[in-house]
Protein backbone atom coordinates (compact mmCIF):
# COMPACT_ATOMS: atom_id res chain seq x y z
CA UNK A 1 0.00 0.00 0.00
CA UNK A 2 1.56 3.33 -1.25
CA UNK A 3 1.15 6.43 1.10
CA UNK A 4 -1.34 8.45 -1.16
CA UNK A 5 -3.92 5.05 0.14
CA UNK A 6 -2.87 4.54 2.98
CA UNK A 7 -6.27 6.00 4.11
CA UNK A 8 -8.55 3.48 2.69
CA UNK A 9 -10.56 1.30 4.46
CA UNK A 10 -11.74 -2.11 3.53
CA UNK A 11 -14.97 -2.49 1.98
CA UNK A 12 -17.89 -1.79 3.17
CA UNK A 13 -16.09 -0.63 6.60
CA UNK A 14 -16.62 2.95 7.51
CA UNK A 15 -15.83 5.45 10.55
CA UNK A 16 -17.73 7.72 12.34
CA UNK A 17 -16.95 11.33 12.23
CA UNK A 18 -17.83 13.10 15.44
CA UNK A 19 -21.35 14.60 14.58
CA UNK A 20 -22.54 11.60 13.24
CA UNK A 21 -21.11 9.05 16.01
CA UNK A 22 -22.08 11.50 18.52
CA UNK A 23 -25.88 11.24 17.21
CA UNK A 24 -25.35 7.76 17.18
CA UNK A 25 -24.15 7.20 20.44
CA UNK A 26 -27.46 9.18 21.66
CA UNK A 27 -29.83 7.49 19.55
CA UNK A 28 -27.83 3.97 21.41
CA UNK A 29 -28.46 5.96 24.77
CA UNK A 30 -32.22 6.74 24.25
CA UNK A 31 -33.04 3.45 22.51
CA UNK A 32 -31.37 1.44 25.62
CA UNK A 33 -33.52 3.50 27.84
CA UNK A 34 -36.40 2.64 26.10
CA UNK A 35 -36.05 -1.40 26.57
CA UNK A 36 -35.21 -0.60 29.82
CA UNK A 37 -38.75 0.70 30.88
CA UNK A 38 -39.98 -1.93 29.88
CA UNK A 39 -38.05 -4.10 31.36
CA UNK A 40 -35.26 -5.40 29.53
CA UNK A 41 -32.01 -5.54 31.51
CA UNK A 42 -28.80 -4.43 29.90
CA UNK A 43 -25.89 -7.09 28.98
CA UNK A 44 -22.56 -6.62 27.09
CA UNK A 45 -21.84 -10.43 25.21
CA UNK A 46 -18.14 -10.10 24.36
CA UNK A 47 -16.92 -9.25 20.97
CA UNK A 48 -15.06 -12.82 19.98
CA UNK A 49 -16.04 -16.40 21.34
CA UNK A 50 -14.75 -19.44 20.42
CA UNK A 51 -16.50 -20.34 17.19
CA UNK A 52 -17.93 -23.69 18.64
CA UNK A 53 -20.30 -21.87 20.96
CA UNK A 54 -20.75 -19.05 18.26
CA UNK A 55 -22.06 -21.03 15.81
CA UNK A 56 -22.86 -24.21 16.98
CA UNK A 57 -26.38 -25.45 15.79
CA UNK A 58 -26.99 -22.50 13.79
CA UNK A 59 -26.50 -22.97 10.16
CA UNK A 60 -24.74 -22.75 6.98
CA UNK A 61 -25.84 -18.91 6.46
CA UNK A 62 -24.13 -17.64 9.98
CA UNK A 63 -21.34 -19.31 9.29
CA UNK A 64 -20.37 -18.12 5.98
CA UNK A 65 -20.87 -14.47 7.39
CA UNK A 66 -18.73 -15.18 10.72
CA UNK A 67 -15.20 -13.41 10.02
CA UNK A 68 -12.62 -16.23 11.94
CA UNK A 69 -9.23 -16.42 13.54
CA UNK A 70 -7.13 -18.59 15.40
CA UNK A 71 -6.41 -17.87 18.88
CA UNK A 72 -3.24 -17.84 19.82
CA UNK A 73 -3.16 -18.56 23.39
CA UNK A 74 -5.59 -21.37 23.09
CA UNK A 75 -5.51 -22.59 19.42
CA UNK A 76 -9.13 -22.77 18.84
CA UNK A 77 -10.91 -21.09 16.42
CA UNK A 78 -12.44 -17.62 17.23
CA UNK A 79 -15.40 -16.07 15.58
CA UNK A 80 -15.82 -12.13 15.61
CA UNK A 81 -19.74 -11.78 16.10
CA UNK A 82 -21.78 -11.07 13.18
CA UNK A 83 -25.10 -11.82 15.13
CA UNK A 84 -25.84 -11.10 19.02
CA UNK A 85 -28.95 -12.77 19.38
CA UNK A 86 -27.30 -16.03 19.67
CA UNK A 87 -24.92 -14.60 22.16
CA UNK A 88 -27.95 -13.18 24.42
CA UNK A 89 -29.35 -17.08 24.09
CA UNK A 90 -25.78 -18.47 25.73
CA UNK A 91 -26.23 -16.43 28.14
CA UNK A 92 -30.16 -16.84 28.96
CA UNK A 93 -29.33 -20.11 28.76
CA UNK A 94 -25.62 -20.31 30.86
CA UNK A 95 -24.66 -17.52 32.43
CA UNK A 96 -28.25 -16.46 33.99
CA UNK A 97 -29.74 -19.68 33.89
CA UNK A 98 -32.91 -17.89 35.65
CA UNK A 99 -36.39 -19.64 35.78
CA UNK A 100 -39.35 -17.58 34.21
CA UNK A 101 -39.37 -14.84 31.82
CA UNK A 102 -35.73 -12.93 31.09
CA UNK A 103 -36.04 -9.83 29.07
CA UNK A 104 -32.53 -8.53 27.97
CA UNK A 105 -31.25 -5.92 25.77
CA UNK A 106 -27.83 -5.03 23.93
CA UNK A 107 -26.25 -2.26 21.91
CA UNK A 108 -22.27 -3.99 20.10
CA UNK A 109 -20.82 -3.80 16.71
CA UNK A 110 -20.75 -6.76 14.85
CA UNK A 111 -18.95 -7.81 11.71
CA UNK A 112 -19.39 -9.83 8.66
CA UNK A 113 -17.47 -10.85 5.82
CA UNK A 114 -20.30 -9.60 3.23
CA UNK A 115 -22.64 -7.20 3.62
CA UNK A 116 -26.20 -8.45 4.53
CA UNK A 117 -27.76 -4.87 3.87
CA UNK A 118 -26.52 -1.92 1.24
CA UNK A 119 -27.23 0.72 4.12
CA UNK A 120 -25.32 -1.49 7.42
CA UNK A 121 -22.49 -1.92 5.14
CA UNK A 122 -19.91 -5.28 6.82
CA UNK A 123 -20.20 -3.68 10.30
CA UNK A 124 -23.74 -3.05 11.66
CA UNK A 125 -23.76 -1.62 15.45
CA UNK A 126 -26.66 -3.65 16.63
CA UNK A 127 -28.96 -2.94 19.10
CA UNK A 128 -31.97 -5.78 20.20
CA UNK A 129 -34.65 -7.03 23.24
CA UNK A 130 -34.97 -10.54 23.85
CA UNK A 131 -37.56 -12.19 25.78
CA UNK A 132 -36.79 -15.58 26.72
CA UNK A 133 -39.19 -18.46 28.51
CA UNK A 134 -41.90 -17.96 27.09
CA UNK A 135 -43.70 -19.31 24.26
CA UNK A 136 -47.01 -17.63 24.36
CA UNK A 137 -48.05 -15.28 21.16
CA UNK A 138 -48.35 -12.60 23.97
CA UNK A 139 -44.68 -12.57 24.27
CA UNK A 140 -44.27 -12.11 20.16
CA UNK A 141 -46.91 -9.50 20.51
CA UNK A 142 -44.26 -7.40 23.38
CA UNK A 143 -42.01 -7.56 20.97
CA UNK A 144 -43.02 -6.22 18.04
CA UNK A 145 -44.84 -3.05 20.30
CA UNK A 146 -41.05 -2.70 21.67
CA UNK A 147 -39.92 -2.45 18.43
CA UNK A 148 -42.42 0.14 16.95
CA UNK A 149 -41.76 2.05 19.78
CA UNK A 150 -38.16 2.30 19.10
CA UNK A 151 -38.48 4.04 15.93
CA UNK A 152 -41.47 6.52 17.95
CA UNK A 153 -38.62 7.30 20.72
CA UNK A 154 -36.25 7.85 18.08
CA UNK A 155 -38.23 10.31 16.38
CA UNK A 156 -37.81 8.77 13.02
CA UNK A 157 -40.38 11.02 10.09
CA UNK A 158 -40.38 8.42 7.93
CA UNK A 159 -43.60 6.26 7.32
CA UNK A 160 -42.85 2.62 8.78
CA UNK A 161 -44.09 -0.44 7.34
CA UNK A 162 -43.95 -3.85 9.36
CA UNK A 163 -43.60 -6.73 7.03
CA UNK A 164 -44.34 -10.15 9.02
CA UNK A 165 -44.32 -13.76 8.23
CA UNK A 166 -44.34 -17.12 9.87
CA UNK A 167 -41.79 -19.30 9.19
CA UNK A 168 -43.42 -22.50 10.35
CA UNK A 169 -46.05 -22.59 7.19
CA UNK A 170 -42.96 -22.97 5.19
CA UNK A 171 -42.45 -25.66 7.97
CA UNK A 172 -45.75 -26.86 7.90
CA UNK A 173 -46.03 -27.10 3.89
CA UNK A 174 -42.51 -28.73 3.29
CA UNK A 175 -40.89 -30.35 6.06
CA UNK A 176 -42.39 -33.93 4.71
CA UNK A 177 -41.79 -33.75 1.31
CA UNK A 178 -38.60 -35.72 1.69
CA UNK A 179 -36.71 -33.14 -0.56
CA UNK A 180 -33.70 -33.71 -1.29
CA UNK A 181 -31.57 -31.32 1.03
CA UNK A 182 -30.24 -29.76 -1.72
CA UNK A 183 -33.22 -28.75 -3.97
CA UNK A 184 -34.84 -28.12 -0.40
CA UNK A 185 -31.83 -25.61 0.24
CA UNK A 186 -32.67 -24.33 -3.83
CA UNK A 187 -36.32 -23.67 -2.10
CA UNK A 188 -35.99 -22.01 0.66
CA UNK A 189 -33.00 -19.42 -1.24
CA UNK A 190 -35.17 -18.83 -4.49
CA UNK A 191 -38.21 -17.75 -1.97
CA UNK A 192 -35.84 -16.10 0.36
CA UNK A 193 -35.13 -13.60 -3.05
CA UNK A 194 -38.23 -13.84 -4.34
CA UNK A 195 -36.95 -15.48 -7.22
CA UNK A 196 -39.84 -16.20 -10.01
CA UNK A 197 -37.73 -17.53 -12.51
CA UNK A 198 -35.97 -20.24 -10.02
CA UNK A 199 -39.57 -20.58 -8.04
CA UNK A 200 -41.37 -22.25 -11.65
CA UNK A 201 -37.78 -23.85 -12.64
CA UNK A 202 -37.99 -25.65 -9.76
CA UNK A 203 -41.54 -26.37 -9.46
CA UNK A 204 -41.05 -27.75 -12.68
CA UNK A 205 -39.04 -30.63 -11.16
CA UNK A 206 -41.09 -31.34 -8.27
CA UNK A 207 -43.80 -33.71 -7.33
CA UNK A 208 -47.30 -32.30 -8.29
CA UNK A 209 -48.55 -31.87 -4.75
CA UNK A 210 -45.25 -29.93 -3.77
CA UNK A 211 -45.09 -27.66 -7.40
CA UNK A 212 -48.37 -26.74 -6.04
CA UNK A 213 -47.72 -25.79 -2.52
CA UNK A 214 -44.46 -23.97 -3.86
CA UNK A 215 -46.59 -21.97 -6.02
CA UNK A 216 -49.39 -21.18 -3.66
CA UNK A 217 -47.10 -20.08 -1.18
CA UNK A 218 -45.11 -17.52 -3.51
CA UNK A 219 -48.47 -15.87 -3.98
CA UNK A 220 -49.39 -14.96 -0.54
CA UNK A 221 -47.56 -11.72 0.25
CA UNK A 222 -49.33 -8.44 0.48
CA UNK A 223 -52.27 -6.31 2.38
CA UNK A 224 -53.38 -8.37 5.62
CA UNK A 225 -56.41 -9.93 3.00
CA UNK A 226 -53.94 -12.21 1.91
CA UNK A 227 -54.19 -14.13 5.19
CA UNK A 228 -57.86 -14.49 4.64
CA UNK A 229 -56.99 -16.24 0.91
CA UNK A 230 -54.16 -18.77 2.63
CA UNK A 231 -56.48 -20.21 4.97
CA UNK A 232 -58.74 -21.11 2.23
CA UNK A 233 -56.04 -22.53 0.24
CA UNK A 234 -54.68 -24.71 3.33
CA UNK A 235 -58.00 -24.79 4.93
CA UNK A 236 -56.17 -28.92 5.75
CA UNK A 237 -53.25 -27.96 7.23
CA UNK A 238 -54.19 -26.87 11.27
CA UNK A 239 -50.30 -26.46 12.00
CA UNK A 240 -50.52 -23.47 8.91
CA UNK A 241 -53.89 -22.66 10.73
CA UNK A 242 -52.75 -21.96 13.77
CA UNK A 243 -49.88 -19.80 12.48
CA UNK A 244 -52.53 -17.81 10.61
CA UNK A 245 -54.47 -17.33 13.92
CA UNK A 246 -50.98 -15.80 15.44
CA UNK A 247 -50.82 -13.88 12.90
CA UNK A 248 -53.97 -12.41 13.00
CA UNK A 249 -53.85 -12.16 16.76
CA UNK A 250 -50.08 -9.97 16.35
CA UNK A 251 -51.30 -7.73 13.46
CA UNK A 252 -54.42 -7.23 15.65
CA UNK A 253 -52.85 -5.86 18.66
CA UNK A 254 -49.57 -3.55 16.40
CA UNK A 255 -52.44 -2.17 14.44
CA UNK A 256 -54.68 -1.23 17.67
CA UNK A 257 -51.32 0.19 19.08
CA UNK A 258 -49.42 1.57 16.15
CA UNK A 259 -52.07 2.66 13.82
CA UNK A 260 -50.07 4.65 11.99
CA UNK A 261 -47.33 1.92 11.08
CA UNK A 262 -48.58 0.20 7.61
CA UNK A 263 -48.55 -3.82 7.35
CA UNK A 264 -47.47 -5.82 4.22
CA UNK A 265 -47.89 -9.57 5.15
CA UNK A 266 -45.57 -12.17 3.60
CA UNK A 267 -45.74 -15.79 4.07
CA UNK A 268 -42.71 -16.41 2.67
CA UNK A 269 -40.71 -14.07 4.50
CA UNK A 270 -37.62 -15.91 5.04
CA UNK A 271 -34.88 -13.20 5.34
CA UNK A 272 -32.58 -13.09 8.15
CA UNK A 273 -30.29 -16.09 9.84
CA UNK A 274 -31.97 -19.53 9.42
CA UNK A 275 -32.66 -20.22 12.91
CA UNK A 276 -36.01 -18.88 13.28
CA UNK A 277 -38.71 -21.47 13.82
CA UNK A 278 -42.06 -19.58 14.46
CA UNK A 279 -43.03 -15.59 13.65
CA UNK A 280 -40.69 -13.43 11.85
CA UNK A 281 -40.66 -9.68 11.06
CA UNK A 282 -38.96 -6.52 9.56
CA UNK A 283 -39.25 -2.94 9.69
CA UNK A 284 -38.69 -0.77 6.21
CA UNK A 285 -38.15 2.88 6.39
CA UNK A 286 -40.54 4.32 3.45
CA UNK A 287 -37.64 5.56 0.70
CA UNK A 288 -35.39 2.59 1.95
CA UNK A 289 -34.81 -0.88 -0.05
CA UNK A 290 -33.45 -2.86 3.17
CA UNK A 291 -34.61 -3.46 6.52
CA UNK A 292 -33.46 -1.24 9.09
CA UNK A 293 -34.83 -3.48 11.76
CA UNK A 294 -35.46 -7.59 12.04
CA UNK A 295 -36.91 -10.09 14.65
CA UNK A 296 -38.66 -12.98 15.01
CA UNK A 297 -39.11 -16.56 16.95
CA UNK A 298 -36.32 -18.53 17.79
CA UNK A 299 -36.86 -21.50 20.08
CA UNK A 300 -34.45 -24.00 19.53
CA UNK A 301 -30.98 -21.91 19.93
CA UNK A 302 -30.73 -22.57 24.01
CA UNK A 303 -30.99 -26.73 23.39
CA UNK A 304 -27.05 -26.29 22.11
CA UNK A 305 -26.36 -24.92 25.74
CA UNK A 306 -27.87 -27.65 27.66
CA UNK A 307 -31.55 -24.96 28.43
CA UNK A 308 -34.29 -25.43 25.35
CA UNK A 309 -35.88 -22.34 26.06
CA UNK A 310 -38.69 -20.50 24.24
CA UNK A 311 -37.04 -17.18 22.62
CA UNK A 312 -38.29 -13.93 20.75
CA UNK A 313 -36.42 -10.62 20.16
CA UNK A 314 -35.20 -8.02 17.56
CA UNK A 315 -32.29 -6.31 16.49
CA UNK A 316 -32.15 -2.94 14.89
CA UNK A 317 -29.15 -1.40 12.71
CA UNK A 318 -28.19 1.80 14.59
CA UNK A 319 -25.85 3.11 11.40
CA UNK A 320 -29.50 2.66 9.26
CA UNK A 321 -31.62 4.62 11.32
CA UNK A 322 -29.17 7.08 12.90
CA UNK A 323 -29.80 9.68 9.83
CA UNK A 324 -33.74 9.46 10.04
CA UNK A 325 -33.81 10.06 14.09
CA UNK A 326 -34.92 13.60 15.56
CA UNK A 327 -31.28 15.36 16.80
CA UNK A 328 -31.05 15.73 20.33
CA UNK A 329 -31.39 19.27 20.93
CA UNK A 330 -28.79 20.43 23.24
CA UNK A 331 -30.79 23.60 25.05
CA UNK A 332 -26.64 24.62 27.21
CA UNK A 333 -24.54 26.20 24.76
CA UNK A 334 -20.59 25.08 25.38
CA UNK A 335 -18.31 27.48 27.27
CA UNK A 336 -14.79 28.70 26.48
CA UNK A 337 -12.36 28.75 28.36
CA UNK A 338 -9.13 30.49 28.33
CA UNK A 339 -5.97 28.07 29.10
CA UNK A 340 -4.04 28.82 32.58
CA UNK A 341 -2.74 26.95 35.61
CA UNK A 342 -4.49 29.18 37.77
CA UNK A 343 -6.11 27.57 40.76
CA UNK A 344 -9.25 29.22 40.84
CA UNK A 345 -9.94 29.04 36.96
CA UNK A 346 -9.14 25.35 37.23
CA UNK A 347 -11.59 25.16 39.71
CA UNK A 348 -14.57 26.91 38.12
CA UNK A 349 -14.07 25.02 34.98
CA UNK A 350 -14.58 21.38 37.23
CA UNK A 351 -17.56 22.67 39.05
CA UNK A 352 -18.92 23.61 35.23
CA UNK A 353 -18.48 20.27 34.09
CA UNK A 354 -19.76 18.52 37.17
CA UNK A 355 -22.82 20.38 36.80
CA UNK A 356 -23.09 18.71 32.94
CA UNK A 357 -21.51 21.88 30.82
CA UNK A 358 -19.28 21.57 28.31
CA UNK A 359 -16.14 23.24 28.58
CA UNK A 360 -13.52 23.39 25.95
CA UNK A 361 -9.94 25.14 26.47
CA UNK A 362 -8.95 27.56 24.08
CA UNK A 363 -5.70 26.11 23.35
CA UNK A 364 -4.83 27.83 20.53
CA UNK A 365 -6.46 31.45 20.75
CA UNK A 366 -9.35 31.81 18.37
CA UNK A 367 -11.49 29.23 18.63
CA UNK A 368 -14.79 29.76 17.93
CA UNK A 369 -17.95 27.16 18.43
CA UNK A 370 -21.81 28.04 17.19
CA UNK A 371 -23.12 29.88 20.05
CA UNK A 372 -20.70 29.24 22.71
CA UNK A 373 -20.12 31.38 25.52
CA UNK A 374 -16.98 32.16 27.53
CA UNK A 375 -15.66 31.92 31.06
CA UNK A 376 -14.00 35.65 31.55
CA UNK A 377 -12.45 36.81 34.73
CA UNK A 378 -14.33 40.07 36.20
CA UNK A 379 -13.26 41.31 39.19
CA UNK A 380 -11.35 38.67 40.44
CA UNK A 381 -14.23 35.83 39.83
CA UNK A 382 -14.72 33.42 36.53
CA UNK A 383 -18.19 33.93 35.02
CA UNK A 384 -19.75 33.24 31.93
CA UNK A 385 -20.36 35.89 29.26
CA UNK A 386 -22.12 35.38 25.81
CA UNK A 387 -20.14 36.12 22.81
CA UNK A 388 -22.18 39.34 22.24
CA UNK A 389 -21.84 40.66 26.10
CA UNK A 390 -17.90 39.37 25.76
Amino acid sequence: MTTENRWLLPEGIEELLPERASQLEALRRRLLDQCGTWGYRYVIPPLVEFTDSLLIGLGADLDLVTCKFTDQMSGRMLGVRADITPQAARMDAHSLAENGVTRLCYAGSTLQSTPQSVIGGRAPIQLGAELFGCDAIEADSEIISLMLSTFACAGVSRALTLDIGHIGIYDALFSNANLDPEIESQMFDALQRKSTPDIERLSNSLPDDVSQRLRQLASLHGSPEVLLEARTLFSNEPVVLAALDDLDTVLAQAQQAFPDVGVYVDLTELRGFRYHTGLVFAVYLEGRGSAVAKGGRYDNIGAVFGRDRPATGFAIDLKALVDDMTPVEHSRPPIIAPPSDAPDLRAAIAGLRAKGRTVVVDLAPGLALPGAERLVLNNGEWIIETEATS
